[in-house]
Parts: structure tokens; sequence; C-alpha cells
């Protein structure tokens, strides 16, 4: 199972779509590895800079639309390749949420207060958070504040970030 926790990335934008997670011109590249220095290369956001702003982070939170766009796959590869393996927004597109299931990492949905408060928190502060699966929330922690927040994944969606996504699935189911 890949790792659902770490330290936060904040994205505060809506629709941020798949061709700033990973700009189509390197699309040509030919394995999942060769993205990794491309990521979020497309992204304008006053202050943002990829180089500087994604070692380290292991979660993204975003507002609402996450993922919109194309319906390439190879946004959350890009993601994954970086280690981020939990993005967290207020909605994501129908596609994109569901090819990062079907790579075994987790896109979850959380109310707009919900992510507004995260954000409050993270304001100046280091932010980490942990999946707890057998509870079914985050743990959030920030400069000695910790806080857990519910979570509603569907029993599906749970089973295929178990197997480590969707052909480690099927290979075991099928």
């Amino acid at each position: 199972m890949k790792n659902f926790k770490g330290a936060v990335l904040f994205l505060d934008r809506s629709d941020i779509n798949t061709d700033e997670i990973i700009p189509a011109h390197y699309l040509t590249e030919n394995t999942k590895e060769a993205l990794k220095p491309y990521l979020l290369r497309g992204l304008k956001l006053e202050g943002f800079d990829p180089s500087r702003n994604i070692p380290g982070h292991t979660v993204i939170i975003s507002r609402s639309n996450f993922g919109c766009g194309s319906s390439r796959e190879h946004a959350p590869w890009a993601l994954e390749m970086n280690g981020i393996n939990l993005v967290i927004a207020e909605s994501f597109a129908r596609i994109f949420r569901r090819n990062m299931y079907n790579g075994g990492m987790m896109a979850v949905e959380l109310p707009r207060d919900t992510v507004d408060r995260l954000f409050r928190l993270g304001r100046g502060k280091q932010v980490e958070i942990e999946t707890d699966f057998e509870k079914s929330q985050f743990i959030v922690r920030a400069d000695g504040e910790e806080e857990r927040i519910g979570i509603v994944i569907s029993d599906f969606d749970r089973l295929l970030i178990l197997a480590g996504g969707w052909l480690e699935y099927a290979d075991r189911k099928y």
C-alpha cells in the first residue's frame, strides 16, 4: 500500500486542470518516472515554484474541481512519481478521481468549510496529515495542534487502495 501521510502542499485555487498538473508537451515521455520533473510546471499560482514547493510534500490540499480538463491518466502518474498519493479537495473531476483510485491513490472530497478550516490551519505553519483507514479519518497536525476529520471512501475504492490499484486488484480477484 502506498503512503498516505506526510507534509501538505496547499494549492489555493479551484479548477486546477490536468494540463497544469502535467503539461501536454511532456506527454511524449515513455515512462511514468520520466514525468517526475514536470509536475505542476503549468500551474500559475502566485508565489508557487514547483522546484521549490513540491519536494518534501506528499499530500495536496486544493479547492474545487481539481483535475478537470483532459481525461489523461498522466496527471495522477506525475503525482505518484513525486510521492504524492493523497489529494484532498472540495471536489474532483470525475475521471481524474477515478484515475487516482485506479492507481491505488486517494482523491478525497471534503466539505468547503472543512477545506477552508484546513487552509486557515496551514497559514504560516507546517501541516502534516496521516490517514487512519480503520477509523476512516485524517489526523491533521500543525504546530502542536491536532484535529481529526472523518472521511468517506467507498468500499470498492478502499479495496483498490489496499491492493495498490486496479491492476493489482484485478490480478488478485480474477
